[in-house]
């Protein structure tokens, strides 16, 4: 056991220094642990590095990702299944639980689990125990670690996750606070990330001039960590020397989205325009009828 991967993680994020006890505790205990957090905060690499830094460390770490597998396959991802148990399954799936055995199960992200296959997964969480597909029942020896979004507990309040599956999951919770709630830590983040790009491309002498730390500590990178990774990482590969300055850094906010409005009325300009103000087929273009194109130029204002 070993809290490297722990310590690397805060070296990138000195405001959270304080969790850092916690962290360990939590690392070094069997319990689960739920890591909140905006995408790309550093939410999922935190779950990697608390599995590093457990006692189940030498043990697999086995990563499921919901989003990935269709619901009608997902009980057998994860519960595995004998040869034979559903037409097709001619060879024996031994399933993410069996190949973590030992280990941990890191499900990332948690929310998108299928309603219909938290009921066994609560069970298993609960009791310890499962069966695969067309096989008898068995011990489940793995630990448990989730990822979920920074509003899980508003989509458990409105019944998209099952609440007493959410109050299993969440016995040691952490939240990764976006970095517009720790602009502090953009600093250190960017050292810790040009460190990491240094090696992978052999720049050893990469740094940030003194003008990029500046602006860079009063932006509020929307994307959060991951967003700041992609902006050295895209400098990096555009520049030759080893200093990199604030220029091309300088746009990385996206532009305001057009409203639905907005994207409605210009295709009613368009449409109208290719069409020389021909009504009928305007409204053919836009795949409404004659009356819905009037209904919506009357109401954006459309002469």
């Amino acid at each position: 056991m070993t809290t490297a991967a722990l310590d690397a993680w805060l070296a990138g994020a000195p405001s959270l220094a304080p969790l850092a006890r916690a962290l360990e505790r939590a690392a070094a205990s069997e319990a689960p642990i739920l890591v909140l957090g905006e995408a790309g905060t550093g939410r999922s690499t935190l779950a990697r590095a608390l599995a590093a830094a457990g006692r189940r460390a030498d043990a697999p770490c086995v990563e499921l990702d919901p989003s990935t597998i269709p619901a009608q396959l997902f009980e057998s991802e994860l519960f595995g299944h004998r040869a034979g148990a559903f037409t097709g399954a001619e060879r024996a799936n031994p399933g993410r639980v069996e190949r973590a055995r030992g280990g941990t199960l890191l499900i990332d992200p948690v929310e998108e689990l299928p309603l219909a296959a938290q009921p066994k997964l609560l069970r298993l969480l609960a009791e310890r125990r499962y069966a695969p597909l067309g096989g008898e029942e068995v011990e489940a020896d793995v630990r448990f670690l989730a990822v979920g979004p920074d509003d899980f507990a508003a989509r458990v309040a409105r019944g998209a996750f099952r609440e007493d599956l959410f109050y299993r999951l969440e016995v040691l919770t952490f939240r990764v606070p976006p970095l517009r709630e720790r602009r502090a830590d953009v600093a250190a983040l960017a050292d810790a990330l040009l460190a990491d790009l240094a090696l992978r491309f052999g720049r050893p002498d990469l740094a940030l001039s003194d003008r990029a730390r500046a602006w860079m500590g009063g932006h509020s990178w929307p994307g959060n960590a991951r967003q700041v990774k992609n902006v050295l990482e895209r400098e990096l590969l555009a520049r030759d020397g080893s200093r990199l300055d604030p220029e091309p850094l300088a746009d990385v906010t996206p532009a305001r989205p057009r409203s639905l409005d907005e994207v409605e009325r210009d295709a009613i300009l368009g449409a109208l325009a290719h069409t020389r103000g021909h009504q009928e087929r305007a409204a053919r273009l836009l795949g409404i009828s004659r009356k819905g194109l009037w209904e919506k130029r009357r109401r954006h204002g459309i002469p």
